[in-house]
């Protein structure tokens, strides 16, 4: 399966391609991108794996991360969706789909990230057969809370994974 094609009012969510690796490893090599995602810039090399396994997670899970682009524009603004990275900590994510977003520091704050979210997760609802998603967020990534709590997202735990996490769970409405 390729990621289908969503429009919001201002943006497109589509499919990966390997033309994009070079906006995609700008993006991840951003420092303020990573401050609450490890808060190491990735490498080239790192950023072609993260791509090959958006697209592998669409072939081979039926859902995956789109990338994110301007409707105006087509400008490449960043990345979101739905992803299994068998993460090992307590509590684990189990089967259960783990949404995922990060957007350009030059959209930062235009309601972006809750468009995208928004229409990522109503694609969610009508194709995947479980009723909750979840996430994990920086307990001091306020902009990335509020954005989840907005979606319907409520904390339930935290975990240490690579330093302390907070875990949020949505139940399909």
């Amino acid at each position: 399966m390729i990621a289908p094609v969503i429009e919001t009012e201002r943006l497109v969510l589509r499919p990966h391609a390997k033309a994009d690796l070079d906006v995609c490893a700008a993006l991840w090599s951003d420092p303020e991108v990573v401050r609450f995602i490890g808060g190491r810039a990735f490498t080239r090399e790192e950023s072609w794996a993260r791509l090959l396994r958006y697209v592998g997670h669409w072939r081979e899970m039926g859902f995956g991360f789109w990338a994110v682009c301007e409707k105006s524009s087509g400008r490449f603004v960043g990345e979101l969706g739905l992803a299994d990275f068998m993460r090992s900590f307590e509590p684990g994510f189990g089967d259960t789909p783990e949404m995922g977003w990060v957007l350009s520091p030059a959209v930062h704050g235009k309601g972006y990230a809750s468009e995208a979210i928004a229409a990522a997760l109503a694609w969610a609802d009508a194709n995947l057969a479980g009723a909750r998603t979840v996430c994990m967020i920086n307990p001091q990534n306020a902009p990335s809370l509020r954005a989840a709590d907005k979606a319907g997202f409520r904390e339930y735990a935290r975990a240490d994974y690579h330093g302390e996490v907070v875990l949020l769970e949505r139940m399909r409405p």
